[in-house]
């Protein structure tokens, strides 16, 4: 039950984190202009998340999973987002 909330949780927060972040402060480069930036976002996250949630006891590798496709799906629209030029504060 941990791991459910724990991969929720973790999955909802880097999505809304990487969507900000590209979305503010990456709208200028040409990065947001490539289609499969946040499939490339996505496995970079899932990678570098996967050491951390194999030492931790009460999470497994869907966590890490989680993560990165929220870090994936969070750049994919904050790419979107930033090429129309879409900035509500």
């Amino acid at each position: 039950m941990l791991e459910m909330v724990a991969l929720g949780a973790l999955g909802v927060f880097s999505h809304i984190k990487s969507r900000d972040f590209v979305r503010r402060r990456m709208r200028f480069t040409r990065l947001v202009e490539k289609p499969a930036i946040g499939i490339a976002a996505g496995l970079a996250a899932t990678f570098v998340a996967a050491p951390v949630v194999a030492v931790l006891p009460f999470v497994g590798a869907g966590t890490a999973i989680a993560f990165g496709a929220g870090v994936g799906t969070g750049v994919h629209v904050g790419a979107k987002r930033a090429a129309r030029g879409l900035l509500e504060d």
